[in-house]
């Protein structure tokens, strides 16, 4: 029953119907967009207390978003929340900070109509079996938001598990959530973003084949698909890529719907790295996982006329992207002296 250790593999579960789901845990509920550094503080929280109690840490999480399904619902897709990260990256990052088990549970008509005390029975008591709940200090649960933490609490008294919550978490006074995060990335401050995720933002999953167009264009690309349709931030980037060789690889990136060359809408995240690996060979980069740090983020995505526009637009992003490496490594070098 007990935690796992720290080189075992968390636990993915769509839904909690499976044979190999613990028959205890210490539990964290939320949407845990970006796993930013508010989310961490709990999950340290959640992991300490979970191995004072011998329990797996465990987080019940939502797709899609309950915010996506009321905006659906509603008609309204503008709505939704743009997505700080991929189910992929969210999930990565929960492993990365110590997370045992993830319940994900869709969240759809039967599940926005449950009452919280329908939400504590099937759900906390029946369902994942918690015998600790740890939330934030904003925690609302059941339909219409209806219970809270002080019905949470309660509840757990009458019914075997203890209740806690975490206050909320600053960073230079300003409270960390997915809302800040986003207006961040909206804003495309980028050094903003990695101080309240404590890391670089990235992007990652597989490698796919595209439209080959950057060979035409003399600037060759691999794409990684955002699997979202509202990213919580669009443009071009200087980014740092790692997966492909040895070590992280500088280049630049665009991600999102590229206006120029098609209007599918479908979101890509296009990333030409400086130095190719000659051991990759042409195609050697189809169907590897990367993960693509988004350093910096130069100017938005734009419409030009024509290929020759939009040629000499990537070179000029090419340049500008190797004047910030530069410019990095001049600060560093300064930092050390």
């Amino acid at each position: 029953m007990g935690a796992k250790p720290d080189n075992h593999p968390m636990q993915v579960f769509r839904g909690f119907h499976h044979a190999a789901l613990a028959p205890a845990c210490a539990l964290t509920i939320g949407n845990f967009d970006g796993v930013h550094r508010g989310h961490q503080a709990m999950l340290a929280l959640l992991r300490s207390e979970a191995q004072h109690r011998g329990l797996p840490s465990t987080v019940l999480t939502f797709e899609p978003h309950p915010r996506d399904y009321f905006a659906g619902l509603a008609g309204k897709p503008e709505l939704a929340p743009s997505r700080i990260a991929t189910l992929r990256d969210k999930l990565s990052e929960l492993e990365r900070c110590g997370v045992d088990q993830v319940v994900i549970l869709p969240f759809d008509q039967a599940f926005a109509a449950l009452t919280p005390e329908q939400f504590i029975d099937q759900v906390l008591v029946n369902g994942v079996h918690a015998r600790y709940v740890l939330v934030g200090d904003d925690f609302c649960f059941g339909a219409r938001r209806a219970g809270d933490y002080k019905l949470l609490d309660n509840q757990g008294n009458l019914k075997g598990f203890d209740v806690a919550r975490m206050m909320s978490y600053e960073v230079h006074g300003t409270r960390v959530s997915s809302s800040v995060v986003r207006d961040a990335l909206t804003a495309g401050d980028m050094a903003r973003v990695g101080e309240l995720l404590g890391r670089p933002y990235t992007v990652s999953g597989h490698v796919v084949h595209g439209q080959k167009l950057g060979r035409s264009l003399d600037c060759r690309t691999l794409n990684v698909r955002f699997g979202h349709e509202k990213p919580a931030t669009k443009g071009i980037f200087v980014v740092r890529t790692h997966g492909l060789a040895g070590e992280p690889l500088e280049g630049v990136a665009s991600l999102g719907v590229r206006p120029t060359v098609e209007d599918a809408g479908r979101v890509l995240l296009e990333v030409h790295c400086f130095d190719w690996p000659s051991e990759l060979g042409s195609e050697g980069g189809y169907g590897k996982i990367v993960r693509v740090e988004l350093l910096h983020k130069l100017r938005d995505e734009a419409r030009y006329d024509g290929l020759d526009a939009l040629q000499a637009a990537i070179h000029k992003d090419i340049s500008d992207a190797k004047a910030f490496f530069q410019a990095q490594g001049r600060q560093t070098t300064r930092d050390r002296i």
